[in-house]
């Protein structure tokens, strides 16, 4: 594998692409840390919390509670990530169009969930007032609503690798586990906004992370 990286996003795909094993000690440094930040209420430097690996992939502590995300925001793109439970499988999950936050229990933004919770992975819940059209396939009175995923789960055993690609455009959520289309949801409030992995206790690996901007659709630093 070899850093891939697109004139047209240079910066982006330099802090957020890994392809491969060869000069990945060099290529994760810390400005490709710099790309992401680490948000909890146990204040936390990322450094602490994110191991770089010389094959490439990120090892995530999974605590404290919290979750990386970008220092800017995306609307309309693609997103692959891969990730594997490296202890026993837990709560982990994708958070999209992170627009503000913490909010919910002072700890999670408003933006959309995809699940990868072990069993789980391909549910979408909206977060601290996130929505979307479609009604959700949990209890009315359930403490977090979601909405399931529509086809049997595609997860691969624990300690085996899972893929995750995500496309986003014009609000609609389009959501694929290891290839499988297990769910998507339009009309997203928020639309746009960071992208984020969440930390909930369990460690976990993660490598292959690449978001590709639609033509037109660049990522914008946030606000300050």
């Amino acid at each position: 594998m070899h850093l891939l990286l697109r004139p047209a996003h240079l910066a982006t795909w330099a802090a957020l692409t890994w392809v491969a094993p060869t000069a990945i000690a060099s290529e994760i440094d810390a400005l490709r840390i710099d790309a992401w930040e680490f948000v909890s209420p146990a204040a936390t430097s990322i450094e602490a919390v994110v191991t770089p690996t010389a094959d490439g992939s990120w090892q995530l502590a999974g605590q404290p509670i919290g979750y990386l995300q970008t220092r800017v925001s995306y609307t309309n793109y693609e997103l692959h990530a891969e990730w594997r439970w490296t202890a026993k499988p837990g709560n982990a999950g994708i958070l999209l169009h992170i627009d503000s936050g913490p909010i919910d229990r002072k700890t999670w933004p408003r933006c959309l969930q995809v699940q990868t919770k072990h069993s789980r992975a391909g549910d979408v819940l909206p977060m601290a007032g996130a929505r979307f059209a479609e009604p959700f396939t949990s209890p009315p009175d359930a403490k977090t609503p979601q909405l399931d995923r529509q086809a049997a789960s595609s997860e691969k055993p624990a300690g085996e690798w899972n893929a995750c690609d995500i496309t986003c455009r014009e609000g609609t959520v389009d959501v694929c586990i290891n290839g499988v289309r297990q769910n998507r949801v339009s009309r997203c409030v928020p639309a746009t906004g960071r992208i984020g992995f969440q930390f909930e206790g369990a460690p976990y690996e993660l490598r292959n992370v690449r978001i590709e901007p639609e033509p037109h659709s660049p990522a914008v630093p946030p606000q300050r």
